[in-house]
C-alpha cells in the first residue's frame, strides 16, 4: 500500500478517536494561543480549507471567518465534521482531493490547512502548492498550521526515507498500527520554498504548534493557475 493511501485508511480508522489529542493539558496554553490567531488571520475572509478532517479547526475558524469551503478526502472524518452543525449558510463540507480540488470552481480570498503540511511528501509540495493556490484570488492570504516536533512528547520518529521524509509509527485504540509519513519542518524549509514567490511570509512558534502565513503575490498566483491547469 502506498503511503498516501495508508494515511487516508489511517485517518479513516482514527475519526472517531482524532479530537483527543486536543485534550492534552500541556498543549492547552498553545492551543489558546493558535485559536486565537487564526480567528485573527482569518477574520472577514472567504476560506478554502484542505484536509479539514473532522472539522476541529474549521469549527474554530468559523468564528470569524466571512465563509469556508472545507474538503477531505475521506468521508469518515467528514460526517463527524458535519455533525459539528456549523452555520450551513456559511459553512460548506465537501469531499476533494487536496492534490487535485477538482470540485472547486470559485476561488476564495484566503486558503488554510491544519495538520496536513506534515503529511505531504518533499517532493510534492510544489505541486501541492500550486493547485493550492490556483484555487484563490490575486493578493489572497494562506496560512498553514503544524505540529513542531518536542523530544518526549510526539510519537519517535522510526525511519527517514531518501528524499528526506519522516515516519513515524502510530498506534490506534483498537489495535492496530500504522506508519505514518510526518514531516516536521523548520523555517528555512518555508523560506527555501516559498520566500522569492509571495509577500508577508510569517513564520511563529509556539511550543508545540507553528504557523505560516503569506500573501500570494498576483505573478504567482497566476503561473500556479496555468501549471496547476496542466497537472489536472
Amino acid at each position: 500500500m502506498s503511503s498516501a493511501a495508508n494515511l487516508v485508511r489511517y485517518y479513516a480508522e482514527r475519526a472517531h478517536e482524532y479530537e483527543k489529542i486536543y485534550s492534552i493539558p500541556e498543549r492547552q496554553q498553545d492551543l489558546s494561543q493558535l485559536k486565537v490567531r487564526l480567528r485573527d488571520l482569518l477574520a472577514g475572509q472567504s476560506v478554502l480549507e484542505v484536509a479539514c478532517g473532522t472539522g476541529y479547526w474549521t469549527q474554530v475558524i468559523a468564528q470569524a471567518a466571512k465563509s469556508i469551503v472545507a474538503t477531505d478526502i475521506n468521508e469518515q472524518v467528514l460526517c463527524i465534521a458535519r455533525s459539528k452543525q456549523l452555520p450551513d449558510d456559511r459553512v460548506h463540507f465537501m469531499k476533494d482531493d487536496s492534490f487535485k480540488l477538482e470540485s472547486i470552481q470559485r476561488r476564495f480570498t484566503a486558503g488554510f490547512a491544519s495538520f496536513w503540511w506534515s503529511h505531504i511528501r518533499k517532493s510534492q509540495l510544489r505541486n501541492f502548492l500550486d493547485v493550492f493556490h490556483s484555487k484563490l484570488l490575486p493578493d489572497a492570504l494562506v496560512v498553514f498550521t503544524d505540529n513542531i516536533y518536542v523530544e518526549g512528547k510526539y510519537y519517535p520518529i522510526t525511519k527517514m526515507d531518501g528524499e528526506g521524509n519522516t515516519y513515524q509509527e502510530r498506534r490506534l485504540e483498537n489495535g492496530q498500527t500504522y506508519e505514518i509519513l510526518k514531516n516536521f519542518p523548520d523555517e528555512s524549509e518555508f523560506k527555501q520554498l516559498l520566500e522569492k514567490k509571495v509577500r508577508n511570509l510569517r513564520c511563529e512558534r509556539l511550543t508545540f504548534y507553528w504557523c505560516l502565513s503569506y500573501d500570494l503575490n498576483e505573478a504567482q498566483q497566476r503561473g500556479s493557475t496555468e501549471l496547476a491547469e496542466r497537472l489536472l
